[in-house]
């Protein structure tokens, strides 16, 4: 059985369809799993032994239709569910299923705060539009393959201090209202008592370094290219409490590709994170994590699945969730749900007994 799964993107929904497409690979007689996405998320996918095929959209919409036409495909499992998905299924006429992406909850949640959402974890879901082909939760949580190539040798690449343990902390995120402001990922950085590699693009890389050079000194002797302050009302500077004497900073930010990212993400003792991407490799890889929310919620169903976590967010904010995806400012301006966090950590042990 030929059976096509869609998901255009993004890193974290990407890889939270893994259990999916393992659980289809291995629950159905003789499936055979082709995935379509973007060409930027091929790399999530392509690496992943229970895919047969990637379809990339490279050119128009007409073009990959007539691609995936030609595989003669007998079932289609809609993990995207939007307009690009629905014309792809119609073209293609084959048997097909959706999930509930639950739009008119999630709005009447953000611009009404009446919530009905089921606390269903959107895997859940993913999982839900697999039925019809008799498929089940596994129960094995999320999987994230990286190739031999992309696998980082610490030894070689972080500072000595850092190859007994770190922390990795995935600063970044697509929207400015899901990333905690740099004075206050100082603060945490500080109260983590233990090296942190800073993890993100090169959009991050600034940021990374006024985090760096918060902590040391030495870390003005190599500063990026065109060093600069972000164009965010989110940056206060300020200057931080003095932070704690073990605290070391790696900015890894805009040295690594994403694999190579995952890579160091799985060698970490634990793991903070916004509600991106490399939390959702974090749980894939069973990561502890410490998990900051901003203007979005838990509640939508997307927190770390089938591993250890705690929340790191305003509870009873009235103005939060103001948006399902994020804002480039804070629609209120006072940006409440990331500058009141109270960062209650209770550490666990550092492997050199920290």
């Amino acid at each position: 059985m030929k059976i096509l799964i869609l998901r255009f993107s993004s890193i974290g929904d990407i890889v939270l369809t893994t259990p999916v497409i393992r659980a289809v690979k291995q629950q159905v007689a003789g499936a055979v799993v082709h995935f379509a996405t973007k060409p930027a998320f091929r790399g999530i996918v392509e690496n992943n032994p229970y895919v047969d095929r990637v379809h990339c959209l490279t050119g128009s919409l007409g073009e990959l239709v007539a691609e995936l036409r030609a595989e003669q495909f007998d079932f289609i499992i809609d993990l995207h569910h939007n307009l690009r998905t629905a014309i792809i299924k119609a073209r293609l006429g084959v048997k097909s299923s959706s999930f509930d992406k639950l739009n008119a909850r999630k709005w009447l949640l953000v611009n009404w705060k009446i919530d009905t959402l089921p606390r269903v974890h959107i895997v859940d879901r993913y999982l839900a539009a697999a039925a019809p082909l008799g498929v089940r939760n596994d129960n094995r949580g999320l999987d994230y393959f990286i190739p031999e190539e992309d696998e980082v040798d610490v030894a070689e690449v972080l500072p000595p201090a850092f190859r007994q343990g770190y922390v990795a902390f995935a600063i970044g995120a697509q929207h400015a209202t899901k990333r905690l402001p740099t004075e206050r990922i100082i603060e945490l950085c500080g109260l983590l008592r233990r090296p942190v590699v800073l993890l993100g693009g090169p959009t991050d890389e600034s940021t990374g370094h006024i985090i760096e050079l918060a902590f040391d000194a030495g870390a003005a002797a190599s500063p990026p290219a065109e060093p600069r302050i972000p164009e965010s009302p989110y940056y206060f500077p300020r200057q931080p409490a003095s932070p704690a004497p073990r605290t070391l900073i790696y900015n890894a930010c805009g040295k690594f590709n994403l694999n190579q990212s995952a890579s160091l993400v799985r060698q970490a003792q634990l793991v903070v994170s916004h509600d991106t991407g490399l939390m959702h490799v974090a749980a894939a890889f069973e990561k502890e994590i410490f998990s900051v929310w901003g203007n979005t919620v838990p509640e939508f169903g997307m927190y770390p699945y089938r591993t250890e976590f705690r929340l790191l967010q305003v509870e009873g904010l009235a103005c939060r969730p103001c948006s399902k995806i994020g804002f480039a400012k804070c629609p209120q301006g006072h940006f409440k749900c990331m500058r009141d966090i109270v960062f209650n950590l209770d550490l666990p042990p550092a492997r050199d007994g920290r």
